[in-house]
């Protein structure tokens, strides 16, 4: 996982600190999990991931609906992923097999991107998956 917000990544550092001494299951999904701080398009040339997930913030709603407290949370700690296209344009050039690109299902998609392989379609979510190698 990579994280470039200062806060966002001490949340996550705690979080999976608490996991880790509640022990039994979770202490081995932890186990599992690297957590970095930085920007992933500096990383991930390091990476050479077979699969890169890319979970960016998502653009404002189109209606008026309010998302939930907590998500409204984050968004005003880290505000928008403006350079979600460049992020995406990173991991497809460094990625071994796929990329996938977690987004709303009712946003527009992200410009600048080549055309996905195939979709995934959840109810709020869908998934994009971009094969490559």
């Amino acid at each position: 996982m990579i994280e470039r917000s200062d806060i966002i990544h001490s949340l996550l550092v705690e979080g999976m600190d608490r996991a880790t001494k509640e022990g039994g299951e979770f202490r081995e999904i932890i186990g599992r999990m690297t957590l970095l701080k930085g920007d992933a398009k500096d990383l991930l040339p390091e990476l050479s991931g077979e699969a890169i997930l890319i979970d960016p913030m998502h653009p404002p709603r189109k209606n008026s609906a309010l998302v939930k407290r907590e998500l409204r949370q984050v968004r005003e700690i880290v505000g928008t992923d403006d350079d979600a296209a460049d992020l995406v344009r990173v991991a497809l050039k460094y990625a071994r097999c796929r990329v996938v690109l977690k987004w709303p299902a009712k946003a527009d998609p992200i410009k600048g991107i080549q055309a996905r392989s195939h979709q995934i379609r959840g109810k709020s979510t869908c998934y994009d998956v971009f094969m490559v190698g």
